[in-house]
């Protein structure tokens, strides 16, 4: 198999394998009983449908296993790319005392804004002031959502992995990780990027989700990877489509068994509206 090929097999045996896991639940292990909901919830059954009870049901027991997906997709692409990859990686490393204390400071600095004062957020020129802080030298551990290491050119990647649209404490706390990252004396990571699997505003020009906007400029930044940005990177061209190709598929396969087998009943004639762009 081609590259290629063995990235958009890699991707669709991880949805596969937990969408299985997922219709095994429901559908044997522990399925949606009518009767039992009735007992044990008398009131609820009395004024609203079953079928949304039954829903809330399919959604508990999706929610669980897809808990770190992204994480999961990126490490099986990585491999196939770069050749190591690790997810919760801890990088340990030495940061001088005054480089800590402007981290805080360009991090308050972006929190506490008021009025003139605001500062607009500029991760090279951060970076910079940070790192030329110096001082006694700290010992620091940073967790990494996804480590990478290219078995050819000795390069290593640290990436903080959020949902598309991440809260502001999140995003805070990834930006504070990164600097301690590219400040270690020891240079343990070659780069660090806080990077969304996927835009659901289309262009990264659009994205416009208001919490990371404080912390990082989303649109320059070079930290900062959206969509297939982050894809090509870690996958190599061509990976974006390839994902997006895998999951439509996927997802048109599973939705009709979802409605056909959970729900009992027909699914709807136009999907296309749902689909990953």
């Amino acid at each position: 198999m081609t590259r290629e090929e063995r990235v958009s097999h890699a991707i669709k045996q991880i949805i596969e394998t937990m969408m299985d896991r997922v219709m095994h639940n429901v559908m044997i292990k522990d399925p949606f009983i009518k009767e039992k909901h009735h007992s044990a919830k008398p009131l609820y059954a009395a004024l609203v449908p079953d079928e949304i009870f039954k829903g809330s049901h399919f959604e508990r027991r999706f929610v669980t296993p897809f808990g770190g997906v992204w994480e999961k997709l990126a490490q099986v692409v990585a491999i196939e790319n770069h050749g190591k990859c690790e997810m919760g990686y801890t990088v340990n490393g030495t940061i001088g005392e005054e480089s800590l204390r402007r981290i805080q400071e360009v991090l308050n600095k972006l929190e506490h804004q008021k009025g003139k004062e605001k500062v607009k957020p500029n991760w090279v020129e951060e970076l910079k002031y940070v790192q030329a802080g110096g001082g006694n030298s700290i010992p620091v551990s940073v967790v990494c959502d996804i480590f990478i290491e290219n078995e050819t050119t000795g390069l290593k990647y640290a990436f903080e992995l959020k949902g598309p649209l991440p809260n502001s404490d999140q995003t805070k706390v990834s930006k504070e990780k990164m600097f301690k990252l590219m400040c270690m004396e020891n240079k343990p990571v070659d780069f660090a990027y806080y990077a969304l699997p996927y835009n659901p505003y289309g262009k990264k020009e659009n994205y416009n989700w208001a919490f990371p906007l404080r912390w990082f400029d989303m649109q320059n930044d070079e930290a900062v990877l959206i969509g297939n940005e982050f894809w090509e990177l870690i996958g190599g061209k061509g990976t974006y489509k390839s994902f997006i190709t895998e999951i439509n598929k996927l997802g048109k396969e599973y939705k009709e068994r979802i409605y056909r087998e959970f729900l009992e009943i027909e699914p709807p004639k136009n999907q296309e509206e749902d689909l990953l762009k």
